[in-house]
């Protein structure tokens, strides 16, 4: 019979799947209330927290492949622009504090309101009841807040001390400011916050996000605010600066070209007027104004070669204001004028990349990246080459103009030799006509130029297009309502299961059977549930508690123990006192003589000696006396009140020393008397654990019942089990489990499961079962525990072991 319990505790000791769901199943009410908690506090979380709403619009930047100018047009453009687009750049540009700074005015952005509820607030944007017109800021660079309560549909109390009615001019330290009535739509309370220009924009610039949708040229740009309205026209407002800032900074190139050339149009028209105040003069003076002798065919050959010289001049002129312009350290990060009308291809693809250059350090600095980044240096290393290359050729064009303009020198000249017989008066004049054609030519051509750019200037199209504009989405991304109800259900599952997973840690004490099993190879003969009843007696004749049954099954289990063994002697123990060794003695001993079986019980617990209290008995002599000789053993024996063939025999006094007395001779005479007058042999004695009192009496007995009590005996405690088995220091070990307390109202389970079978459910919690309850469960959470208890128990007993 000892294998069988071996095997079935082997089995045992494996849990399976649906062991560990009913283990855990009775937690499911706890858990369930975790999830309700975290269901309800994310129920709180949504309704009071401030949404956030998400917006989103969409731009097309279309590129521009003009030429920067060529040999077949003098004065193609003035400055060139990029024609290359930098999508960095530009991502950089619409999300620059400057740009926002010009959304912020526009939209008024400076001034945000709130209508002040019970619990939450409520942000209002365009639908303000009222408005805050300031008249003057007193420290534009600082925030200020006011509070704003309603007094009646005319009058306002501001920060809970000034009283002013709408339209009324009103100053405080912030400012002077006037109140303007929108709607009536007014409630008790308003905040309104005002901050400075500069500190809305980096906040709205931190949050717009701007990302390419791939290489098409389309900038996707979104904004999160809790106004769906607000972020849709901040996003609006922003591609429409943009889209100005843009057309402005084509523009600016063209506008410094008209800057330039009405300087200089001032300086050749004080020079033509004062060489055509010279010419009138001359002819007035020498009488020429009507002259016809000059030689027609020379004066026009000098006057062809003289155009031309002019033309070389000129070209030799706008080099050397270009050359001038890049001398200038005023000038060192600005739009350089292009060729002019300079016919050199090479010249004007150089200018085209500096101004290139130039406009992607603008964009850099635009986006306040600092000068000292080396983004920026690296375009400024880059500028400064080019800039000497574009040197090296005007110097390289200056010295070919001149030389043209010697030859042609050089074929006046000879003309001129030929004209000396003309008169000298005639030959001045001639001079100083010449002086006003190249004069009046340059004029012209810069006039040309002028009118030719202010026509480009107004036709300007802009390569921004807005391809989507921003709505308002009235569905809020954030707070997520799937997301936080997800993560509550998580953190409801979760603290349960950490309670459990802690509580399992920390627990060093027996919980289960499983417990013992897995540490010990010692089988299991009975479980004993938790006594409710005040008695220590719970076996009695027509008791049909589940204790009382209990013990039945232990000593029906106790028959294949002892094998049919005559007279047998049962030692009970356990490593510790208080386990029961004295609550099991007493029913065990009271559930065999129930059998016709005369019973004794031997209080040998001879220091802490507790079975004469339990059952209600006085003290009388005992097991002490009669070692000490003072009693014969006919005198020990007491039979207990009301309960045929069950006797007692007390401990008597508490020696000074118990372990020796225990030594004496006289003990093999009491078990030889015992043994000849009584059936059946408990005896109590004192925890192994603590005193040897139990190995001494060990070879007098037969089996050892080894107590365990749930929640009281430790684990380490359980190897101590093994080892007085495995070394035989204990005869026949078996371990009853003590106190176990599943809970009421469904009845126990599972006890006595090593016998045949007795692991049904026999209480049904309303005592119409087999037995009677101790006590029906009075909440519906004792109610499922205690189910959940039998489950798991009554599917522990249903498996089938093999024998």
């Amino acid at each position: 019979m000892e294998g069988q319990f071996q095997s079935k505790t082997t089995e045992a000791a494996n849990l399976t799947v649906k062991d560990i769901f009913f283990k855990y199943i009775r937690f499911l009410p706890l858990v369930f209330l975790s999830v309700a908690l975290a269901f309800m506090g994310a129920y709180v979380y949504l309704r009071y927290a401030t949404p956030v709403y998400s917006s989103s619009g969409a731009l097309i930047i279309k590129g521009d492949n003009g030429s920067a100018g060529g040999s077949g047009d003098k004065f193609s453009q003035l400055f060139v622009l990029d024609n290359s687009l930098n999508l960095q750049n530009e991502i950089e540009l619409l999300r620059s504090r400057q740009l926002m700074e010009e959304v912020v005015k526009g939209l008024n952005l400076n001034f945000t309101y709130h209508a002040i509820g019970k619990i939450s607030q409520l942000h209002l944007y365009n639908n303000e009841p009222f408005k805050l017109v300031a008249y003057k800021i007193n420290d534009s660079s600082s925030a200020f807040h006011l509070q704003v309560e309603v007094l009646n549909d005319q009058q306002l109390r501001v920060n809970g001390e000034k009283t002013v009615a709408f339209g009324q001019l009103f100053t405080n330290n912030y400012g002077s400011f006037r109140f303007v009535k929108n709607n009536d739509r007014l409630i008790d309370r308003y905040t309104i916050d005002w901050q400075p220009t500069r500190s809305v924009a980096g906040d709205l610039a931190s949050r717009v996000e701007v990302y390419p949708k791939g290489p098409t040229g389309i900038m996707n740009i979104s904004l999160e605010s809790t106004h769906p309205r607000l972020a849709a026209d901040v996003i609006n407002r922003l591609m429409l600066e943009y889209k100005i800032a843009t057309l402005n900074d084509k523009n600016e190139t063209k506008r410094q070209t008209i800057d330039f050339i009405d300087g200089r149009l001032k300086v050749i028209s004080k020079e033509l007027d004062s060489v055509n105040y010279s010419l009138l003069r001359y002819q007035e003076a020498n009488n020429l104004i009507n002259s016809e002798s000059l030689s027609a065919s020379l004066f026009s050959r000098i006057e062809g070669n003289d155009q031309q010289i002019m033309d070389q001049r000129v070209q030799i002129n706008v080099a050397e204001m270009i050359d001038t312009y890049l001398r200038d350290q005023n000038h060192a990060y600005e739009l350089v004028p292009s060729s002019l009308g300079l016919s050199d291809a090479t010249l004007g693809t150089m200018i085209s990349a500096y101004n290139v250059a130039q406009l992607d350090r603008k964009a850099l600095i635009d986006a306040n990246i600092p000068v000292t980044n080396s983004r920026v240096k690296q375009k400024e290393d880059q500028i400064e080459r080019l800039r000497i290359n574009i040197l090296e050729s005007l110097d390289n064009i200056k010295k070919f103009h001149t030389a043209a303009i010697t030859r042609l020198e050089r074929n006046t000249t000879e003309t001129r030799s030929k004209m000396e017989s003309l008169p000298l008066k005639e030959q001045n004049l001639l001079e100083i006509k010449k002086q006003q054609q190249m004069k009046q030519g340059i004029y012209n051509f810069l006039l040309e130029k002028r009118e030719d750019i202010a026509m480009s200037l107004a036709a300007t199209i802009s390569n921004i297009k807005v391809v989507e504009e921003a709505f308002p989405n009235k569905t809020p991304v954030s707070p997520n309502r799937k997301n936080i109800y997800l993560i509550a259900i998580i953190i409801g599952l979760a603290i349960p299961a950490l309670i459990i997973f802690v509580s399992e840690i920390l627990n060093d004490k027996v919980s289960s059977r499983y417990d013992v099993e897995k540490v010990t190879s010692v089988p299991i003969i009975a479980e004993i549930g938790h006594s409710l009843g005040g008695d220590t007696l719970a076996v009695k004749a027509n008791n049909r508690s589940m204790v009382a049954e209990q013990f039945r099954i232990m000593r029906s289990n106790l028959q294949y123990v002892l094998a049919n063994m005559p007279k047998p002697v049962l030692l009970v123990t356990s490593s510790y006192s208080g386990e029961g060794k004295s609550f099991i003695s007493t029913n065990l001993g009271a559930v065999i003589s129930l059998a016709n079986k005369k019973t004794i019980i031997l209080e040998f617990d001879i220091r802490k000696p507790k079975i004469l209290s339990g059952l209600g008995m006085p003290k009388k002599p005992g097991l002490t006396n009669y070692l000490l000789g003072k009693v014969s053993l006919d005198e020990l024996p007491i039979e207990v009140s009301g309960h045929d063939n069950l006797y007692v025999l007390p401990c008597g006094p508490v020696p000074p020393n118990p372990s020796e007395l225990l030594l004496d001779t006289r003990i093999k005479e009491l078990f030889l008397y015992l043994k000849q007058n009584f059936d059946v042999i408990v005896i109590d004695t004192a925890p192994v654990g603590m005193v040897s009192d139990a190995l001494t009496l060990s070879e007098f007995a037969d089996a050892t019942l080894y107590l365990v009590r749930q929640r009281y005996t430790q684990k380490n405690q359980l190897g101590l089990i093994d080892e007085l088995a495995r070394e035989r220091k204990l005869p026949k070990v078996s371990i009853v489990l003590n106190d176990v307390k599943v809970r009421t109202g469904y009845g126990y389970s599972g006890y006595g499961r090593y016998g045949y079978g007795y692991g049904s459910v026999y209480g049904n919690g309303n005592g119409n079962g087999y037995f009677d309850d101790e006590a029906p469960a009075s909440t519906f959470m004792k109610r499922w525990f205690g189910w959940a208890d039998t489950k798991r128990w009554k599917h522990k007993n249903n498996k089938k072991v093999k024998v």
